[in-house]
C-alpha cells in the first residue's frame, strides 16, 4: 500500500469513526465542536469536509439519522410521539411534527397510522448512499462459518408484489407477535428470500417474515401460517450494523465464498436470523446472520 493509499485510508477512518459516534449517541450533543473533536478536525473546515465527502450537511446527516430513528418508532414501536420528539432533539412535539411533515410528507400520527412507504424510502434515500460511502462492511472467508442447524418450527406471514409495501406487511406481523404473546426476546426472528426483487422484478417479490413458535398454530392465528425451516449444514455470515439492504453480504457469498467453498447449496432460499434489530438497539449494534443452506 502506498502512503497515498495509508493517508487516505486514516482520513476515511476517521470519517467513519463520525458517522459511528452519531449513531451511537442520537440522543445526545451532536454539535459540529463535538463531531470535528471526534474525527480530530478543525471545527472550522469539517463542517465543510464532512458535505464534500458525504454530498449533504453535518447537521441535516444528523437530523436525518434522528428521523429514521423516529420514523421506524412511529411505524413499528408504541412510544408516544412526545418521548419520540424529544430523542429526536426537539424541545416540543410541535416542532418536531414540522420537521417530520416537511421531511416525510405526513404528520407523524398519519405516518403512525398508515405510512407512506414510497415517500420514507425517498426522503432516506440520501442517507443511505451516503453511508453506503464509507461504511459498507468488508467480508472475507474467514468471516463465514459453517454449522449445523436444527428443525425449527415457524410461523410465518408471506409478502408478495411491491417491496415498498413491505413496511405494510411488518407492521401486520408485528402486530399478530403481540396479540399472540410471541416476544422477538423468547423466540427466533428470521426473513427468508424466496425472490430478488432486482431479479424477479417488483411484482415477483416474495419474502416470508418469521418466528420461532412452540405450539401449534390454532384458528385464532389468522393472518400467519405454519411451517419449518429445515435443518441441515448451513454456511453462515453475520452482518453488523444497518439491515436495509442485505445484497452485499448475500452477493459476497454467491460471487466470492461459494465458488471456492467446494460445497453444493441445498433446495431452501437463502435465510437471515434478525439477532439484534433497529430500532430496539442503534442500528450500528444491529445484528443479521445469513445462511445460506447447503447439502
Amino acid at each position: 500500500m502506498s502512503a497515498a493509499d495509508t493517508t487516505e485510508a486514516r482520513y476515511l477512518l476517521r470519517m467513519q469513526r463520525v458517522v459511528d459516534h452519531i449513531h451511537r449517541h442520537l440522543d445526545g450533543d451532536l454539535g459540529l465542536d463535538v463531531l470535528s473533536a471526534v474525527a480530530a478536525f478543525s471545527p472550522y473546515h469539517f463542517h465543510r469536509q464532512f458535505s464534500a465527502m458525504f454530498g449533504m450537511s453535518l447537521y441535516r446527516y444528523v437530523q436525518m439519522a434522528r428521523m429514521k430513528r423516529a420514523a421506524s418508532r412511529l411505524a413499528y414501536r408504541s412510544d408516544t410521539v412526545t418521548d419520540i420528539a424529544f430523542d429526536a432533539g426537539y424541545e416540543a412535539p410541535d416542532s418536531f411534527a414540522r420537521a417530520f411533515r416537511l421531511r416525510m410528507g405526513q404528520a407523524p400520527l398519519a405516518f403512525r397510522e398508515q405510512p407512506d412507504w414510497a415517500a420514507w424510502e425517498a426522503a432516506m434515500a440520501p442517507l443511505s448512499l451516503a453511508r453506503s460511502q464509507i461504511m459498507t462492511q468488508q467480508f472475507s472467508s474467514e468471516d463465514v462459518t459453517l454449522r449445523e442447524v436444527r428443525d425449527t418450527n415457524i410461523a410465518f406471514m408471506s409478502h408478495h408484489g411491491d417491496p415498498q409495501r413491505l413496511g405494510e406487511t411488518i407492521r401486520r406481523f408485528i402486530a399478530w407477535r403481540k396479540g399472540h404473546g410471541v416476544r422477538a426476546a423468547d423466540h427466533a426472528t428470521y426473513t427468508i428470500f424466496h425472490t430478488d426483487p432486482e431479479i424477479s422484478g417488483p411484482d415477483a417479490y416474495h419474502i416470508d417474515l418469521v418466528t420461532e413458535i412452540r405450539r401449534p398454530l390454532t384458528a385464532a392465528d389468522a393472518g400467519v401460517e405454519a411451517g419449518t425451516i429445515p435443518g441441515g449444514r448451513c454456511a453462515i455470515l453475520r452482518v453488523i450494523g444497518s439491515s436495509d439492504d442485505l445484497r452485499p453480504a448475500a452477493e459476497f457469498l454467491y460471487r466470492d465464498w461459494l465458488p471456492t467453498s467446494g460445497e453444493e447449496l441445498r433446495d431452501f432460499p437463502l435465510y437471515a436470523q434478525r439477532v439484534r434489530f433497529f430500532p430496539d438497539v442503534p442500528e450500528h449494534e444491529a445484528i443479521t446472520d445469513l445462511f445460506l443452506p447447503l447439502q
